[in-house]
């Protein structure tokens, strides 16, 4: 049998965390950056612990006007400072609860910058080894930012996304586009299975590229997000992948 992690980005104002937290195995909880306060991360870390879900930090640029998903112009210093708070207050609070936080994963804007900029990238992974050189980083397969983590000695877990769509160069088809989210469940399986058991993607132009996913994310303010998360653990489960 193969397993396989299912994340969520979660604490972001969506409000469904109750439904989604039972069909994940590990959630990213929004820090305070793009979104999220102290009051919310308690919420979602104490139902995180109820379903036995892996609690990643889910740090973003300080910018919640814009959600984190516009690049913000910042020193390295004001970056790393204002990751490192972000992530810390939910360490504290997952310590709490006598949990111990499990990975980080950038949020939005920060994410797609880390995966192709070396300043950026090394910003983020020199804030995770001044906090726990054993905290794991959710990053892209092929990425700059996996690349370096795993120099400077970082556990990586190689993300695909189950509901966007790649360019040939493995990023992220732009938002703005309409093709950027794949929303039909069925497409959505198939997508996710082909990464799983073959290791490939085919992308926004239908070409196969070779990716390496360790967990697929689910956004949690996707379209039908409950519905297309249950039927994908249903078929993932017909094809003898669990997830875990």
């Amino acid at each position: 049998m193969k397993t396989i992690d299912i994340n969520c980005d979660l604490g972001e104002g969506v409000g469904n965390e109750s439904v989604l937290m039972p069909l994940i195995s590990s959630c990213n909880i929004a820090c305070g950056g793009h979104a999220g306060d102290l009051e919310t991360m308690h919420d979602v870390v104490v139902l995180a612990k109820n379903y036995n879900v892996k609690i990643g930090a889910h740090p973003s640029f300080p910018d919640k006007k814009n959600f984190g998903r516009l690049v913000m112009e910042m020193s390295s210093i004001d970056l790393f400072d204002a990751l490192k708070s972000q992530i810390e207050s939910l360490k504290s609070i997952v310590e709490a609860q006598q949990l111990k936080l499990h990975h980080v994963k950038p949020h939005g804007a920060l994410y797609n910058l880390a995966s192709v900029d070396v300043e950026i990238a090394t910003v983020i992974v020199n804030v995770i080894k001044s906090i726990d050189e054993n905290l794991i980083l959710y990053a892209p397969f092929g990425s700059v930012i996996s690349r370096i983590a795993q120099q400077e000695g970082l556990k990586v877990m190689f993300e695909g996304f189950a509901d966007r769509n790649y360019n040939q160069d493995l990023t992220l088809v732009s938002r703005i586009k309409p093709n950027a989210l794949i929303h039909d469940p069925i497409k959505m399986f198939d997508h996710v299975y082909n990464m799983i058991c073959f290791g490939k993607v085919t992308t926004s132009n239908g070409v196969e590229v070779e990716l390496r996913a360790d967990t697929i994310c689910v956004h949690g303010d996707g379209e039908n997000v409950e519905e297309n998360l249950q039927l994908l653990m249903q078929k993932l489960a017909s094809k003898n992948i669990k997830i875990s």
